[in-house]
């Protein structure tokens, strides 16, 4: 009873005496469970945590265009731009780095599926290839190979450790989906599973939500809790205790990513750098991605929101646009910059709104499920530390070849199943006919592969590549298409449409 007026007194201070309204109304088993979730609320941080989300949700973005300037051309590497040596040598160096198992990767995987329209975390989905791989196994398999390519490379037997960061909605599903795929060939104690925070969501008038009588509106605290989730699960000191120097960290929806990236991580190594940021070049002005860039001389990403149109539109003397680097959430940071960020800059990360429909119970407690946005979910960005990086730079890929987030159902015009699936298999006929390989119909018609993959797109030629076989980086892919490490399997279907599935032996 102690403690239930020590919680009273605590939600009284911090203006959410009504979290308690329907406490009568409870079972003893349900008081307890409430009890134990209000028991991990950081109390005297509730009152600042509310008031600052209903104030950030009611100011409009700031507006930064007047101290952006681009990013030094010495910080900026290319896989479209920097000489064939250069890329050669940063590659080898990654390799050599991964060799000595001095690299790790690190996976943000706190969301759902919800916007896919399934409950289950979006590393389970499977895009419909014709593998019927999902995005965890298609991961899976690139750790496989690259850890092989290093090896044979360096003559080592090396570990890419896979840390992969979860929600509370998600920890329990993917557990148990690694446990039942037999974590997909890589030993268990090299895949480490840990959990972010969660925070809850607020009214626009600064209340805490409740999304029942006896359950809090709770959310993750966005891919920026990395931070905090590193600390309160030791993933530093794991690193530390493996020998990982260096980590690659990425989102779990890009169906594109490289893993552990030799070319990156050795640019990024060679560069000296702390921290570093893949980017892709934008496809025009006002595409809704944040901006890699200096705002008063620090390194940043600056949101689409916070930038004017006619600075978007501005170009350089060889008429690129000078805000062009796109950001993809795919990230380079050495363990000793992670330690300092959670040592000393932790609590000065930017918090960011999102305005979301919060399902909650309604003053009669009636349960309500809002048509419109009713509340506000603060999240923090696993970008906002590269105002603290020492020596920051930037990597910049080709997106048909690294880029291609899920984030909606099918029927939407970008960032779909079908739009993920076709970039897939539109790599993969690239990939074959840069090796010699040529795709034709049963009419023996020749056909391209495509470069760019839209909704309205026609389907590519179904030819998909184990990433058992071939990552596709530079000199990584066989120099002739019919080795005899693999068997072709042929099943012709439409005109100008064949299905082929390229697999191990």
């Amino acid at each position: 009873m102690a403690s239930l007026e020590r919680l009273q007194r605590g939600l009284e201070s911090a203006g959410q005496p009504h979290v308690l309204q329907f406490w009568p109304e409870l079972s003893e088993e349900q008081r307890d469970a409430f009890l134990q979730e209000l028991a991990q609320l950081d109390l005297q941080g509730l009152r600042e945590h509310c008031e600052a989300a209903a104030k950030a949700a009611a100011s409009p973005p700031a507006c930064l265009d007047q101290h952006m300037e681009p990013l030094p051309p010495d910080s900026i590497g290319s896989v479209r731009k920097s000489d064939t040596k250069s890329l050669s040598r940063w590659e080898q160096e990654g390799l050599l780095q991964i060799s000595e198992s001095r690299v790790g990767v690190l996976l943000l995987a706190g969301g759902q599926g919800t916007r896919l329209g399934v409950q289950y975390p979006k590393g389970m989905y499977n895009v419909g290839l014709p593998s019927g791989k999902t995005l965890y196994q298609i991961q899976a398999e690139r750790i496989h190979k690259i850890q092989e390519i290093a090896d044979s490379k360096h003559g080592s037997k090396c570990t890419v450790p896979w840390y992969i960061m979860t929600s509370e909605f998600t920890l329990a599903p993917t557990e148990k989906f690694f446990e039942e795929n037999n974590y997909f060939g890589l030993q268990p104690s090299n895949i480490i599973m840990f959990e972010q925070r969660m925070i809850p969501a607020v009214t626009f008038d600064g209340k805490v939500i409740l999304q029942g009588k006896g359950k809090i509106a709770m959310a993750p605290d966005g891919n920026g809790g990395l931070y905090q989730a590193l600390v309160d699960n030791e993933v530093l000191q794991d690193m530390k205790k493996r020998g990982v120097e260096y980590l690659h960290v990425y989102c779990v929806d890009n169906i594109l990513v490289k893993m552990a990236d030799p070319m990156f991580i050795g640019f990024c190594v060679s560069k000296g750098a702390d921290c570093g940021a893949k980017v892709v070049e934008k496809a025009y002005p006002a595409e809704p991605v944040g901006v890699v860039c200096r705002v008063r001389g620090v390194s940043q990403v600056v949101e689409y929101s916070e930038i004017k149109p006619e600075t978007t539109e501005l170009r350089g003397p060889g008429d690129e646009f000078v805000y062009s680097a796109g950001n993809i959430c795919n990230h380079f940071f050495t363990r000793t910059f992670l330690q300092d960020v959670t040592e000393k800059f932790k609590g000065q990360l930017k918090q960011h709104v999102a305005i979301k429909k919060v399902p909650f119970v309604d003053t009669c407690g009636n349960q309500v499920k809002p048509t419109k946005p009713n509340g506000i979910k603060m999240e923090k960005f696993v970008f906002d530390v590269f105002p603290f990086s020492r020596n920051f730079v930037v990597f910049e890929v080709v997106r048909e070849d690294e880029f291609s987030p899920l984030k909606n159902a099918d029927g939407a015009a970008k960032d779909s199943p079908t739009t993920a699936r076709n970039s897939l298999l539109a790599q993969h006929c690239r990939w074959a006919t840069s090796a010699g390989g040529t795709l034709q119909d049963e009419h023996d018609n020749t056909f391209l592969p495509s470069a760019s993959i839209s909704a309205e797109d026609s389907t590519p030629a179904q030819f998909e590549i184990s990433p058992l076989i071939v990552t596709g980086g530079r000199d990584m892919f066989p120099s002739l298409l019919l080795e005899t490490t693999c068997f072709l399997y042929y099943c012709w279907t439409t005109i100008a449409q064949c299905d082929f599935v390229l697999c191990h032996v």
